[in-house]
This record gives structure tokens, sequence and C-alpha cells, in this order.
């Protein structure tokens, strides 16, 4: 289960998900419209070491500023589509699906920054034990997925996660702080934070602004 597997999945099951995950294994499709899933453990392994989350100076005005609501698993499936409807996606309809009833069973989560009753962009991942997998993060106006992931990893630090897994490494993941580790080292870091507890909801509504700021490093 190191490579891609391009044949259909007509048995995966959200239990089938939950025991990959815990495997360090998880499944993509080639597109939106594609019916197959393949399976993925990649031999480095994009991570956001929570103690190294950069906030730029212009995000940190933007999150002082206000002017913005910040609300957990309120809009699931909203973010989900958000995520889905982006250019180059790998959420099919059976991904969405098997995710939907991952957060209605409360294992999958998502976190909205909302503009009034506009939904300006957020991210959605699954949480076991002290493991959160970060899956994906739309904006739908400026700064919403960077205001979605501050606020994520404020709550993954105040929740007691120890790993934040992005499964791959961007440019744009690297400007902010995430990093790329060997696979072996992955899994390492995989099988202790699944013998530790957290707690996605430990914190309770919307966090103030120097509380989002303050572990974090700042940048110009």
């Amino acid at each position: 289960m190191h490579g891609p597997d391009p044949s259909p999945q007509p048995d995966l099951t959200p239990e089938l998900l939950l025991q990959a995950y815990c495997a360090g294994v998880f499944p993509m499709a080639e597109s939106r419209d594609s019916a197959e899933l393949f399976w993925l453990d990649p031999r480095r392994r994009g991570i956001f070491p929570l103690d190294q989350f950069r906030i730029s100076r212009s995000l940190a005005r933007r999150i002082r500023r206000g002017g913005f609501r910040v609300s957990t698993d309120t809009a699931f499936r909203a973010v989900m589509e958000g995520c889905a409807a982006r250019e180059e996606t790998w959420i099919n309809d059976r991904i969405l699906d098997l995710f939907c009833e991952l957060h209605a069973r409360g294992n999958a989560h998502s976190l909205e920054v909302w503009e009034g009753e506009t939904l300006a962009g957020g991210v959605y991942g699954l949480a076991i034990q002290a493991a959160f997998f970060g899956e994906s993060m739309f904006s739908a106006r400026r700064d919403g997925s960077k205001l979605a992931l501050a606020y994520l990893v404020h709550r993954l630090r105040a929740g007691g996660f120890t790993l934040f897994d992005t499964q791959f490494l961007t440019p744009h993941l690297a400007s902010l702080g995430a990093i790329e580790i060997p696979r072996a080292r992955y899994h390492a870091m995989l099988r202790s934070a699944l013998q530790q507890t957290a707690d996605f909801n430990r914190v309770s509504g919307q966090p103030d602004a120097q509380s989002v700021l303050q572990p974090s490093t700042q940048t110009s």
C-alpha cells in the first residue's frame, strides 16, 4: 500500500478508512469526477509542527482587526464542497460521502470562517486520538483559508494534539511552517500520537485574537 492502486474500492467503509489512517495510509481520487480511488503512503510526509506555525504580519493584522466569525462543525459538507470545487482536487463523491459519515460519527471536523452569513473559507480533517489529519482547505474570500488554518492550529494546540498531518508539503504550507519528514519518522510520530488522547472541542467559542497569535511565529 505504498503506491497508487487504481482499483475501485466498492467495500470502502468509514471503519476501514479509520483503520487506514491509523496505519498511515490515505485514499485519493484522480479528480472530482473520477469513480476510482487509490491508496497512498508517501515516502516523505508533510506535517505542521504545532509550535512552528508562522503568521505573517498582514494576517496578524487581519486577525486583530476582526470582522469575521469562526465556528466548528456547523457547515462540514459545505466546507468539503468548497474544497472539492477547486480547479485541482482529489475529492470525489465517494470521499465526500465517507467523510460526511465520519463527521456524523464525530470523527471528522471542520472549522469555518464567516463574513456575515457568507462562508469565507474553511478547513476539514480527521481526528484520531492525538493525531489530526488535515485534508483540505479553501477560500471564498481573501484570507479565508489562512484564517481557518490559524484558528485550527490554535485549537489543535489547546486540545492536546501532537501530530498535524498535511499529507504533502506545498510551497504555500511550507511558507506557513510546514515541513517534510521521511515515512519512517512519520509512522513513529503517528504511533505515539495514537497512544495519547486529545480533544478537538476543548476550546469553546471563538478564541480572542491574542490567544491565536501569541504562540505563533511572526513573519514579515
